[in-house]
């Protein structure tokens, strides 16, 4: 594979990595990977959409105590005395298993997107994945006339960089991000000590999800249209300060 991973390898991590339950290291493996296959890159997208829906749509029960503590004690017990390589076999087995429902339950569930072929879900998984260590900045700097020629010959496009330090945004630098289909500029931003990652490329205006905003997983998102440029801004800054920050870069 271009990214020297196979599909199949990447793919029993990228449930994990969609929960947010991968090491960077790993994490790092799978969106090199994304960032050259298309293919998987749209199965995550989808996966995001599943996680994302069952979420939203499926009521919760919790088990009673003593149900938990059942389970519990059962799976200790089968662990005991089965070999390592058994054990880790099993995992990726359940991992496979895990990948293939959902991926046959995703026909059963509609996307809601909020922008030309890109769900918040996903934006938001990227933000998530991005807060890891060494992952947030390709390039540290608070000055926009180095950040913007940064992207020079690295991106399609020319992204647009404000520095709102006045404003009480200060620009800390950006990195190279993907979604699917594009390649995007994400431009990092601080409030206090809260990381605003604004995600920018080049699309036409949907207008029937012009201004969306919401919230995932504790994480608000503005999403708006300027210029030829979609925009996401992501954080967990509080939604009024996030609005203040989306209507200064407007």
């Amino acid at each position: 594979m271009k990214s020297g991973e196979s599909c199949d390898e990447i793919r029993l991590l990228m449930q994990a990595d969609v929960d947010g339950e991968l090491q960077a290291a790993e994490s790092a493996r799978v969106a090199a990977h994304l960032g050259t296959c298309p293919a998987c890159a749209e199965l995550q997208t989808r996966l995001i959409a599943l996680s994302g829906a069952l979420r939203r749509d499926v009521p919760r029960h919790r088990a009673p105590g003593h149900l938990r503590e059942a389970v519990r004690k059962r799976v200790g017990a089968s662990e005991v005395g089965r070999p390592r390589s058994l054990r880790r076999w099993s995992t990726g087995a359940l991992a496979a298993g895990a990948l293939a429902a959902g991926v046959a339950f995703l026909s059963l569930l509609p996307i809601r997107d909020a922008g030309p072929g890109i769900n918040p879900d996903f934006i938001v998984a990227s933000h998530i994945r991005a807060l890891q260590p060494q992952h947030l900045l390709d390039v540290v700097s608070t000055d926009q006339h180095t950040v913007k020629p940064w992207f020079a010959g690295r991106l399609p496009f020319a992204p647009p960089v404000q520095d709102l330090a006045a404003k009480g945004f200060p620009l800390v630098g950006a990195r190279l991000d993907h979604v699917p289909g594009n390649a995007a500029a994400a431009l990092v931003y601080k409030r206090r000590e809260h990381i605003i990652d604004l995600f920018v490329w080049p699309a036409e205006p949907d207008e029937s999800t012009a201004g969306a905003t919401g919230t995932r997983e504790g994480y608000n998102y503005i999403h708006w249209w300027a210029n030829g440029m979609i925009f996401w801004a992501v954080s967990d800054l509080n939604a009024r300060e996030l609005a203040e920050f989306a209507s200064l870069w407007r």
